[in-house]
């Protein structure tokens, strides 16, 4: 760290006045949750109708929220690009197709580089969507859904600095992308795609049977006794499986189930695996994602599990290492 030295502050004033900031944004996000209704859903079936991308453009902050706003959308399976107002009149409305939906973001509703592309896309017949600060602004009028953003005041104490209004557009265009993400049915595997890269994408593509082991499983009959138990779970990581004859689960027996059972009997190995197996234990599918088999693991406090098929039928074992091991996590 540099060893200039720091100004002195009143660090109970700056906390208090960091906490007024965001009670007032708290304010406005239940705000606009209050807020959110009929012209939300046309928004969402316009954008949801739409067979081209959504432009998103704004001014300044609103240029900045808009940003995002499109990097959200295309991320959760919603093409979406940002077009600047004032290139937009020197060329760069080319990039706007027919089928195309626009998104509008300005807090006055006024702005004057909006309103000459609000003009076009009305002329040409594309979609418009506003979220606008200013419900009877000419945006929100001549919008064809105009979701409100209105705030009762920015957190800066002059209320000038967009603050709270960027907080509560930032918050609807999420609303946004996330509601046509789950009309659009867009799944975590469809979100893997768009994200190859990186610990994100490694984690949503890696599946069960990515990691499963298939080989030689540790697998014993209902008939069977611990004295074979103990063989599978010392070869086998732990873990013993016991199936029936179409080798659907029955239960499962783990180094702990044995650990218990020394303490409190003599005669273990004796002992049949159908008196101390877990019944109807948790088990993964083939084809579901590490990640989810891992928050099962963890939240059970178990380190492997059966995996089975569609059917039921046991297809391997995955032990919690190993995907941790694949990124699963």
């Amino acid at each position: 760290m540099s060893a200039r030295a720091l100004p002195q502050v009143d660090a109970a004033r700056a906390i208090e006045r960091g906490k007024r900031v965001v009670a007032l944004e708290r304010e406005a996000l239940e705000a606009v949750e209050s807020k959110l209704g009929e012209s939300f859903a046309r928004a969402v079936a316009i954008v949801a109708g739409a067979r081209g991308r959504v432009i998103v453009s704004g001014v300044g902050k609103s240029g900045l929220i808009g940003r995002k706003i499109a990097a959200t959308l295309t991320s959760t399976g919603t093409p979406a690009t940002f077009l600047h107002p004032t290139e937009s009149l020197h060329g760069d409305l080319g990039i706007v197709g027919a089928d195309d939906v626009a998104l509008l973001l300005s807090k006055s509703g006024e702005t004057t580089e909006l309103l000459p592309l609000l003009e076009h896309f009305t002329r040409t017949g594309v979609p418009v969507i506003a979220i606008t600060g200013a419900p009877g602004s000419s945006l929100a009028r001549h919008a064809d859904a105009a979701l409100d953003a209105s705030v009762r005041e920015e957190a800066c104490p002059h209320d000038l600095a967009p603050t709270t209004s960027t907080t509560a557009a930032l918050a609807i265009g999420d609303a946004l992308a996330v509601a046509l993400l789950q009309e659009k049915g867009f799944q975590r595997e469809d979100f893997a795609r768009l994200h190859p890269g990186g610990a994100l994408g490694k984690k949503l593509l890696v599946t069960v049977s990515d990691v499963m082991e298939t080989a030689d499983l540790p697998v014993l009959a209902a008939t069977a006794t611990m004295r074979e138990a103990v063989v599978r779970l010392a070869e086998r990581r732990g873990i013993a499986i016991v199936t029936g004859p179409a080798q659907d689960v029955h239960g499962v027996v783990t180094a702990g189930d044995l650990s218990r059972l020394m303490e409190k009997r003599a005669d273990v190995l004796s002992i049949p695996v159908a008196e101390v197996m877990t019944q109807h234990p948790k088990m993964a599918k083939a084809d579901e994602l590490g990640s989810a088999a891992v928050h099962r693991m963890e939240q059970h406090g178990i380190m492997a599990l059966p995996v089975v098929n569609a059917a039921g039928t046991l297809v391997g074992v995955v032990h919690l290492h190993d995907l941790m091991r694949a990124g699963a996590v």
